[in-house]
């Protein structure tokens, strides 16, 4: 069955000019980047809003203590995802929504403080231990941007691949993690940016990523605009995507959502990403018989 040609055409952008793929002996650890990737992305950074919001707003723990412990949640998946000796969607995806979780608290963290405005009605603090840093979101942006062009800066001076399907090296895998929790905490303050300050509300901040996304395919037709860039960048806008459509779906009908909660929607939304985590795996398990049946046939040949 032939991909879908969404922003899959990564080999121009390799470091040091080669774009030469791996050995196909190689066993792949990332998922090729078709239409199913986004889609999933997308559901996974949405839950990662929403039940980042359950653990740090409607259960009270706050940002402070939920940071930490979905952090902690983050390595142990990371790791796990690392020990894997080949591509396992499961894995795979459940370190996409860790990041997310993670990246959301950590950036609420970073921008919020005690003020009324980011508490409920009638509360004064949010969990134990610091509140929030307060720096707001231009600043955290900013840093935020600063660390991801660090991360992307050690990556090409190390000489290895931007191509995602094609990284297959311990060290090239935790620098894609390290851009991957980096830049999903980036789209969260993005997304919470567009919702509460920007005066575009959820809905109206979703559709401005939605069209700055149909901008990004437009340009995969450019042969000037490298693709991994587009990828990239599609990555980190994906996560505002999520942060606004999670806000639209948990927040009260007064402030522009539909007040579904925090819990009613993660559930919703897992039971989704469950279930396209577990097409997935199926479809990379008739995609492996697929390859061994066809290194067969050839190995039968006179």
């Amino acid at each position: 069955m032939e991909q879908p040609e969404v922003l899959t055409d990564l080999g121009a952008a390799s470091t040091h000019g080669s774009s030469a793929r791996p050995p196909t002996s190689v066993t792949k650890k990332l998922p090729e980047v078709t239409l199913a990737f986004w889609i999933m992305k997308i559901a996974a950074t949405t839950l990662g809003e929403t039940a980042g919001d359950l653990f740090a707003q409607t259960l009270k723990l706050g940002y402070f203590l939920t940071t930490i412990a979905l952090f902690l949640v983050f390595v142990v998946t990371l790791v796990v995802q690392l020990r894997s000796r080949r591509y396992n969607p499961f894995f795979y995806w459940t370190v996409i929504l860790s990041t997310s979780m993670a990246g959301t608290t950590m950036s609420d963290f970073m921008n919020r403080d005690a003020s009324a405005k980011y508490l409920a009605k009638g509360a004064t603090s949010l969990g134990w231990g610091p509140q929030g840093l307060g720096l707001g979101y231009p600043a955290g942006a900013a840093i935020l941007v600063s660390i991801l062009l660090a991360i992307f800066t050690i990556w090409k001076l190390s000489g290895m691949t931007f191509q995602i399907c094609d990284i297959v090296t311990f060290r090239g895998e935790a620098l894609f993690w390290s851009a991957i929790l980096v830049s999903n905490t980036l789209g969260t303050s993005m997304g919470d940016f567009l919702s509460d300050s920007s005066g575009l509300g959820y809905a109206g901040g979703a559709l401005l990523v939605t069209g700055l996304l149909a901008v990004l395919a437009a340009l995969m037709k450019v042969p000037a605009v490298p693709n991994v860039l587009l990828f990239w960048i599609g990555f980190v806008l994906t996560r505002p995507l999520g942060a606004t459509a999670g806000d639209f779906l948990t927040k009260p009908v007064a402030k522009g959502g539909l007040n579904l909660g925090t819990a009613g929607s993660s559930a919703v939304l897992l039971a989704i990403l469950f279930g396209l985590m577990a097409y997935a795996q199926a479809r990379e398990r008739r995609t492996a018989i697929a390859r061994r049946e066809a290194v067969t046939r050839r190995a039968d040949r006179p």
